[in-house]
This record gives structure tokens, C-alpha cells and sequence, in this order.
């Protein structure tokens, strides 16, 4: 388990941008239960891609033509039971954090797995984002 000193930034990063912080099993239904899609990204850590990840998700929900109808989020190694719950919605994919999923009507339509975060910058997961929103939202 992480120290809140060193999460509470991390969250804070998109909790301020309008996500909904998940932090418990029973939020992560509720969420990924509403109508319409939903943008949720397990958010982590990890310095190579969690730093990558956060502003390439902030960035293509504050330039994107069409936007997910609800944001949410939830901390790997912190939020320990969400994102667990968080995770059964996610399958087949194995366990990866962070990740970026996008939901509709509760069911998986587009995934951004850590090894398609690690090494790339900001701006292309933002893309990637972008087109799935063209396509899903």
C-alpha cells in the first residue's frame, strides 16, 4: 500500500479535472453500471508510464469533439478493492496499471494497457483516446 502523501497528488491530478475518485468496490459498480461511456483509468505510481498516462487522459477529455459521458478513477496499490472490482470489468485483459479503459453501457469497447503507455508520450495516448471517443461516445 502507498502512503497518501505520495497518492493524494497523483489523484488529485484528475479528481480536478471532474474524475470520479472510486475507492470502493461498491463505487465501481455503481459507476461503470450508469448508461452511456464512461472513462476509466486505473491510475498508478509508476513514474515511467502513470506520468504519461495522466496528462495524456486530461488532455484528450479537454480537446476531444465528443467526450465520454462520465469520468472515473481508481489507484492501484492504494484503492486496493476497487480496483480489483475495477479489474472483472476489464477481462480478458490481465491486470495492468495504469490503463485506460473505456466503457459503454458497462462493457469494454476500447483498452490502453501499461505496455501501450510505457515510452510514449502524453500527446499519442491522447490520440488514441481521441479516436476511441470519435468512435464509442
Amino acid at each position: 500500500m502507498y502512503p497518501a502523501e505520495l497518492v493524494l497528488p497523483m489523484k488529485a491530478e484528475l479528481t480536478n479535472q471532474g474524475f470520479e475518485d472510486l475507492n470502493t468496490p461498491e463505487l465501481v459498480d455503481i459507476a461503470l453500471a450508469k448508461p452511456g461511456t464512461t472513462l476509466l483509468v486505473l491510475n498508478s505510481v509508476c513514474g515511467c508510464s502513470a506520468g504519461t498516462a495522466r496528462p495524456g487522459v486530461v488532455m484528450a477529455v479537454q480537446n476531444a469533439g465528443l467526450k465520454p459521458d462520465h469520468l472515473a478513477t481508481t489507484f492501484a496499490g492504494f484503492d486496493s478493492d476497487a480496483v480489483k472490482q475495477a479489474r472483472t470489468y476489464l477481462l480478458p485483459y490481465p491486470p495492468s496499471s495504469p490503463c485506460i479503459a473505456l466503457l459503454k453501457d458497462g462493457q469494454l469497447v476500447h483498452m490502453i494497457e501499461r505496455h501501450m503507455i510505457e515510452g510514449r508520450p502524453a500527446q499519442m495516448i491522447a490520440a488514441n483516446l481521441v479516436e476511441a471517443f470519435n468512435q464509442y461516445c
